[in-house]
């Protein structure tokens, strides 16, 4: 398992709160380039019910149930599997890895494959990043300020290095 520490990684915590992407106020402003994304992966329920909104549906989205901290319930995921990974706020945990290679695998079937974590999706964008195809777009939510559209070919250094600063448990 992989954690942050609020003392130990601040200058970490800092770079993770500034957008890995571009950044788009409005999503309806990202809609093209979302449309013409090869493989697609969103990551926070906000997202994910944008997405859904104008029936754009992810080849993984990972989503908490929880919208800035407030639960929120899904009324319709349209997804053929469900996959479930626990993994508590402030960490990225093994099991969270290892759902994520599931999905990926799972995914060539042109499906929307969901993953529904116990706890806290916020950091799922890292290993995404790391695991993820170059051609593979990465869509979260910068909170009070809208969407960010990650391409991952663009970021796969920079996030190695923002995992590195973790604490290994």
């Amino acid at each position: 398992m992989l954690r942050l520490d609020a003392e130990l990684n601040k200058d970490t915590i800092s770079k993770l709160k500034k957008p890995l992407g571009k950044l788009y106020p409005h999503f309806e402003d990202a809609i093209e380039e979302i449309k013409s994304s090869e493989f697609l992966i969103s990551v926070g329920d906000a997202t994910f019910n944008n997405l859904t909104k104008y029936e754009l549906y992810p080849d993984i989205g990972i989503i908490d149930n929880l919208i800035q901290r407030k639960n929120h319930n899904h009324e319709v995921i349209k997804a053929e599997n469900i996959l479930k990974a626990k993994n508590p706020a402030g960490t990225i945990t093994d099991d969270l890895w290892e759902t994520i290679g599931q999905a990926m695998k799972l995914s060539g079937d042109g499906n929307c494959h969901v993953i529904e974590v116990d706890g806290e999706e916020d950091l799922a964008v890292l290993p995404c990043i790391l695991m993820a195809s170059d051609e593979t777009i990465i869509l979260y939510g910068q909170p009070n300020e809208g969407l960010v559209l990650l391409k991952v070919c663009d970021a796969k250094d920079y996030a190695q290095n923002l995992i590195d600063t973790f604490i290994k448990e």
